[in-house]
């Protein structure tokens, strides 16, 4: 039964199935926004599948289909290749999921499926090129190493990117994290890292990459990241980020429930804000909710794909209850809306972050 792609009736309470789900996967404390970069135990996961134990002794990197020299590489064939490293802010596609209603039966997060790490290993393209891609060619095929059943259909995790999304120069074979060799849940030994792109598209535990000469239709890229209002529409594809800001929880928190008490005094509100389309080029800060806005103070991006840091001196904090809000725009017009659009899937949820605070 494809439970994960039918929609629950509209109510809070959280099934057995996205609990479970829940206790396999784990999202970023708002708190760790402060980082610059990410500790990897900080950094969200989600694993559709099993964790696949691979020996790297035997281990290789297939590259074939249409190419006119098929390569097969060792894991210490490819790090004698030239090496770069990049910032990349990595967030999942079904961020905001659980706030939608009626949600889908899948992963319920809030705000917290991001991370930013740096990531190492060696340029995608030239690899492409050393294979070399034939004409006819139309898209770039990657296939992990985990395997399972979803919708009633058994298959590896894979997807596939344009030829012109494929050659970009950013695009990286990692095989590091943070200075560090690829921990077991984030795709060792190999994954790949698509800069700008939500994070269904770095394909983890890379085994086999296929230049295709047809549109690729497999189940991870027809059925699943589209946005779409029934089952049976083909809907339109996920592919980069949208703008997204995130606020650092000020004060201090209530357990459970994370409401937030603060003192009646001047507060520094900071985070983050990220955009896979054009960089953040304004963030603004609402403490009414919403009837009122005033623009934060930006630092430099961290990096070309990175997010970059805000701050907003709220200088009249009054006793009471107060909702903050904030939102990005980025340098193609794109704009945070104040809530999100439904859709089946549960996707690219990136309506504003509201926290609620009570001043005494």
């Amino acid at each position: 039964m494809a439970v994960e792609s039918e929609p629950k009736a509209t109510g809070e309470d959280f099934s057995p199935v996205e609990l479970a789900l829940a206790a396999r996967n784990h999202g970023f404390p708002l708190e760790t926004l402060r980082y610059d970069i990410t500790p990897l135990g900080l950094h969200y996961l989600l694993i559709h599948f099993d964790i696949p134990h691979v020996d790297v002794s035997v281990w290789r990197l297939e590259i074939g289909g249409a190419v006119s020299n098929p390569l097969s590489l060792s894991l210490d064939e490819i790090k004698e290749r030239p090496k770069t490293s990049v910032a990349v802010t990595l967030e999942c596609a079904g961020n905001g999921r659980a706030r939608l209603s009626p949600r889908p039966l899948s992963q319920p997060w809030l705000d917290e499926a991001i991370g930013h790490a740096e990531w190492t290993g060696t340029p995608l393209a030239p690899l492409l090129e050393e294979a070399g891609i034939e004409d006819s060619a139309v898209e770039v095929l990657f296939t992990g190493l985990d395997r399972g059943v979803q919708g009633e259909v058994e298959h590896a995790y894979e997807r596939s990117l344009p030829l012109d999304e494929a050659h970009r120069p950013e695009l990286l074979l990692a095989y590091e994290a943070n200075g560090q060799p690829l921990p077991p849940q984030h795709g060792f030994p190999l994954r790949l890292i698509v800069p700008g792109w939500y994070g269904m598209t770095h394909v983890k535990w890379l085994e086999r990459i296929t230049a295709l000469t047809e549109p690729f239709e497999g189940y991870q890229q027809m059925k699943q990241y589209r946005t779409k209002q029934s089952e049976d529409e083909l809907g339109e594809p996920v592919t980069r980020m949208l703008p997204r800001s995130l606020m650092i929880p000020p004060g201090i928190p209530d357990f459970p429930d994370r409401h937030r008490f603060l003192e009646p005094a001047p507060c520094l509100l900071e985070g983050r804000a990220w955009s896979g389309w054009a960089p953040v080029e304004r963030v603004e800060v609402s403490t009414d909710g919403g009837e009122t806005w005033a623009d934060a103070e930006l630092d430099d991006p961290v990096g070309d794909f990175g997010w970059r840091r805000w701050s907003y001196r709220w200088a009249d904090v009054q006793p009471g209850e107060h909702e903050l809000l904030c939102r990005a725009t980025d340098g193609a017009g794109n704009t945070q809306p104040d809530e999100g659009d439904w859709n089946h899937g549960g996707y690219v949820n990136n309506a504003v972050q509201r926290v609620a605070v009570t001043v005494r």
